[in-house]
Formats: structure tokens, C-alpha cells, sequence
């Protein structure tokens, strides 16, 4: 029988370089071992702390037409509890019953809920303050050395 050739020497020569553990926000020279940061992204992707900076630039408004189709939707379901469609002979609805408000005030309650978790304006607004406070307190610092 045949032995296996590969030595240890080769079997470690095909593995990649060890890299350091980085830092939050730390931004490396090495490209994390790879040889440009373009490999870098295209390859590994970007470190955890960079998808959280980056997450509301890409961030998008809901689309006017899932809106407009969501409003459609809940018309139809509203005209649907009229007693004029979808009654059996013999049987009869009133107009006016709770579970249309109730319906109302789930709906307006969970769309405030759903858009102030997706809306995150309120981050870049954070973001922009901390960099103005950031940027007086060097010119401050500065003007105070000089």
C-alpha cells in the first residue's frame, strides 16, 4: 500500500496566514490577510462593525405602493363586514358592531410599532450630534493649544 506523501510542511503551506483577532471599529493595514481590501470584501465581506455603520445609508422608506396596497387591502376587509356582502338569507347583521374599532385601533397601533422598530433616523441624527460634539471639542482643544 501506498503511504500518504504530503508532508506536514505542505499540508501547513496551503493553509492561510493566522490573523489577529480585530478589534471593534478597528480597521486593519493587512486587509485582514488578504491581499487588497477589494479581495477583502468580496471574499470575507465586511466585519461586524462595519454592517452596523453602514445599515442605515442603505436603510430605504417603505414603497408608496405597499402602503397604497396595505390601504386597498383594508378596505376591501372593511367593506367585507357590511352586512350586504356575504350574509346568508335569514341572517342579519347590524351595522355597527366593536370589532371594526378594534380592528382600527390593532391596526393603527401595530403600523406605529412596525415603522418606529424599522425607522432609523433617529440613529443618523445621533450619529450626526456625537460627530458635531466630536468635532467641537477638537477645534476647542485645538484652539486652547495654540
Amino acid at each position: 500500500m501506498a503511504k500518504d506523501t504530503v508532508s506536514n510542511t505542505d499540508k501547513q503551506s496551503k493553509l492561510p496566514n493566522p490573523v489577529e483577532e480585530p478589534g471593534w471599529g478597528e480597521l486593519r493595514d493587512d486587509h485582514f490577510g488578504y491581499e487588497t481590501e477589494e479581495e477583502r470584501l468580496q471574499k470575507r465581506g465586511l466585519e461586524d462593525w462595519e454592517m452596523v455603520e453602514k445599515i442605515p445609508d442603505s436603510q430605504h422608506h417603505i414603497p408608496y405602493w405597499f402602503v397604497a396596497l396595505f390601504v386597498v387591502l383594508l378596505l376591501i376587509a372593511v367593506g367585507f363586514s357590511f352586512p350586504f356582502w356575504g350574509n346568508r338569507p335569514d341572517f342579519h347583521r347590524s351595522w355597527f358592531d366593536w370589532g371594526l374599532p378594534g380592528a382600527v385601533i390593532y391596526v393603527t397601533v401595530a403600523a406605529f410599532a412596525i415603522y418606529w422598530m424599522v425607522d432609523l433616523r433617529h440613529i443618523r441624527q445621533e450619529k450626526k450630534q456625537d460627530m458635531k460634539k466630536q468635532t467641537k471639542s477638537q477645534q476647542q482643544a485645538d484652539d486652547s493649544k495654540t
